[in-house]
């Protein structure tokens, strides 16, 4: 058997346990690990109730907390992060998985928790599907990164359309070590020739795992390049393994479909355009610059779509918004699809 390289260790998930369906579930061990967040972390100025209560959750991290124990806390932004987690984890507890956790959280009133918690959730997860069956090719664990972390888009001279992980251009594209790629992504697109940046492709493949939680390799998003294929096929385990049904993703040029029935935007800029276009509305060139790949996803047995859609065609499309960015939301994927039944 191929051992699984090791990739984004600190996300948490060896703190998990897995089910018989190969679910998983939440432990202590990862409760305690996030109690260690730096916004929970005690600090010189802690209080002796904010350092009592830290130390209780870590030898109990399931145990009730009152109102009154965080009204005790000197620091009223220390109590209100204690609220947050708690809030967290009783979800967590709640579910019998960290899966029906994550499709809980996009349904109902909405999301209750902040952003930080659902990417860690969602690089968690993609961790775990990214394991199952086979090894995954460092492509693919780095086309992952996409749906948990906001990419930065530069559209080179040459048509290049590149994508880097937003938060590490901000960290490091004005150094010498990030390069000409760098500041073009810093600034949102101004063409420049030189380019001196990793960009992982199939010949350095495997220089990704050794950085994985750095979060700092480009990929080129034009069609016909290996993130493009890496990106469809994590999409195609991630259905899978939420939903249980089997699916074929691959790009597409345009939508010529006079029975086009069903489509999902993979973030909040494609849904509208997508909407816009299926509708009729004229769609200005401004809004179709940022649109950066169309996708036709097929279901291997159509069956386990809805009736009156049977065997038609899915398009799904990402797009970049004014700032460059590309937010991708992979719950989209698993809530709006035109299923038959729900897993």
């Amino acid at each position: 058997m191929t051992r699984l390289p090791a990739f984004w260790p600190a996300c948490g998930h060896s703190l998990l346990r897995s089910d018989d369906a190969g679910y998983l579930t939440v432990t202590e061990e990862f409760l305690r690990s996030l109690l260690w967040r730096p916004e929970l972390a005690p600090v010189a100025e802690s209080c002796p109730a904010e350092r009592a209560l830290h130390a209780r959750l870590l030898e109990s991290p399931c145990g009730a907390v009152s109102a009154n124990a965080l009204d005790a806390l000197h620091d009223a932004d220390a109590a209100e992060n204690y609220r947050v987690w708690l809030r967290w984890r009783d979800r967590l507890l709640a579910a019998p998985t960290l899966q029906a956790c994550y499709l809980a959280l996009f349904q109902g009133e909405g999301v209750d928790v902040p952003p930080v918690f659902v990417q860690q959730l969602t690089q968690i997860l993609l961790r775990h599907v990214l394991a199952q069956d086979d090894t995954p090719s460092a492509l693919q664990a780095r086309a992952a990164e996409m749906l948990f972390r906001t990419q930065k888009i530069a559209i080179l001279e040459d048509g290049g359309v590149m994508a880097a992980d937003d938060e590490a251009v901000e960290r490091h594209a004005l150094s010498a070590g990030f390069g000409s790629l760098g500041e073009l992504l810093k600034q949102g697109g101004i063409p420049l020739r030189s380019v001196d940046l990793d960009v992982l492709g199939a010949d350095n493949a495997e220089a990704y795992w050794a950085r994985s939680e750095q979060f700092d390799l480009v990929v080129s998003l034009n069609r016909g390049q290996p993130a493009l294929d890496a990106l469809c096929r994590v999409l195609e385990r991630w259905v899978a393994h939420f939903l249980r049904v089997d699916v074929r993703i691959q790009t597409a040029r345009e939508i010529v479909d006079a029975d086009w029935v069903w489509h999902v935007g993979l973030d909040a800029q494609a849904s509208g355009i997508l909407n816009d276009l299926y509708t009729g509305v004229e769609v200005d060139a401004d809004c179709l610059r940022r649109l950066l790949c169309l996708f036709r996803l097929e279901f291997a047995n159509p069956a386990d779509m809805l009736a009156e859609v049977a065997g038609r065609p899915v398009y799904l499309a990402m797009a970049m918004d004014a700032q460059n960015r590309l937010k991708l939301k992979p719950q989209n994927l698993l809530l709006n699809l035109p299923l038959a039944r729900r897993a």
